[in-house]
């Protein structure tokens, strides 16, 4: 079941176009990666599917429902650009955001209660948002965005102004969610934390979809054109016409293959002047494929 159909989605702003007819769907109990680099559309493109501004042309359908009035309380939201109402305490803001999603006084003490004890911040409950540090704030708006159980989860940038624990924590938290039935879409421009969470994916680039799909089969498009050689002897191998790139780290070397380099002819030289320990082809990383897709286009990019 489809619970999010995008439909070439477009939006101008004067005469510069930062969402140019992009199109997707998600189904139920999916994480997906909305991915691109600054400036690219991203976060465009979530403020046409919240209904924060409406699209030049094209549509937007939760569960079915083109009526953005009507899905308001499925949608939870987390924007990039954070903002909590700095003098109030954690916990009357908490309930606050509950009441705006109509959830009951009752399910919402719970939800509260739960949550602070999840995210390790319940002591801090009758404290003012003022008090808390910066990543305490970022938790409580985490959470903030997910006491009424919304159906569909929209994180942008979810992990900025976290330390790596708490990067853990609330990736944990998001593969429950997941395993619950919750959607989540997740956009980010660090490819590291879409490769580990998304199963499919959205690459936009100057307003455009330049990729879309399951992710593995889009690193299966790609082919297996990288290869990690660790060895000991001489690496004069490494002088091959079947190399676009390699780094070379003494002993343990990537290689970048060219579009139509052979890794066994790389191997047969290798062994003939070093003692290799391990010869490895491995499929391409989000990472890598962000920077082929994108290039040096990723520096060129204006305001979303």
């Amino acid at each position: 079941m489809n619970v999010l159909k995008v439909d070439k989605i477009r939006k101008q702003f004067g005469d510069h176009v930062a969402v140019d007819e992009v199109s997707f769907s998600i189904d139920e109990g999916m994480i997906f990666g909305l991915i691109g680099p600054n400036g690219a559309g991203k976060t465009t493109s979530i403020r046409m599917i919240m209904n924060i501004i409406a699209p030049d042309s094209g549509n937007v359908s939760v569960m079915g429902n083109t009526d953005p009035r009507k899905h308001t309380d499925l949608i939870g939201y987390l924007p990039e650009e954070r903002g909590l109402y700095r003098r109030m305490k954690i916990k009357d803001l908490l309930r606050f955001m509950t009441d705006l999603k109509q959830v009951s006084k009752v399910e919402s003490a719970k939800a509260v209660d739960y949550w602070l004890e999840r995210v390790e911040l319940s002591e801090w409950k009758n404290k003012k948002v003022e008090e808390l540090s910066k990543g305490m704030q970022q938790k409580i708006q985490f959470i903030g965005t997910i006491l009424h159980k919304p159906k569909l989860l929209i994180l942008d940038e979810p992990f900025g102004g976290l330390d790596p624990v708490n990067q853990i924590l609330i990736k944990d938290i998001l593969l429950d969610l997941k395993k619950q039935g919750t959607t989540i879409i997740f956009s980010t421009h660090v490819m590291e934390s879409a490769e580990k969470l998304c199963e499919d994916i959205l690459l936009i680039n100057k307003s455009k979809q330049v990729l879309y799909g399951k992710l593995a089969e889009i690193k299966k498009s790609f082919g297996h054109q990288h290869l990690i050689i660790e060895y000991s002897g001489k690496d004069t191998f490494l002088d091959s016409k079947e190399i676009a790139h390699f780094d070379n780290y003494g002993n343990h070397v990537e290689i970048q293959l060219t579009k139509n380099g052979d890794a066994q002819k790389i191997l047969k030289e290798a062994v003939t002047m070093a003692d290799i320990q391990r010869f490895e082809l491995k499929e391409p990383s989000l990472q890598e494929i962000f920077i082929e897709t994108v290039g040096e286009s990723a520096g060129e990019a204006g305001n979303e």
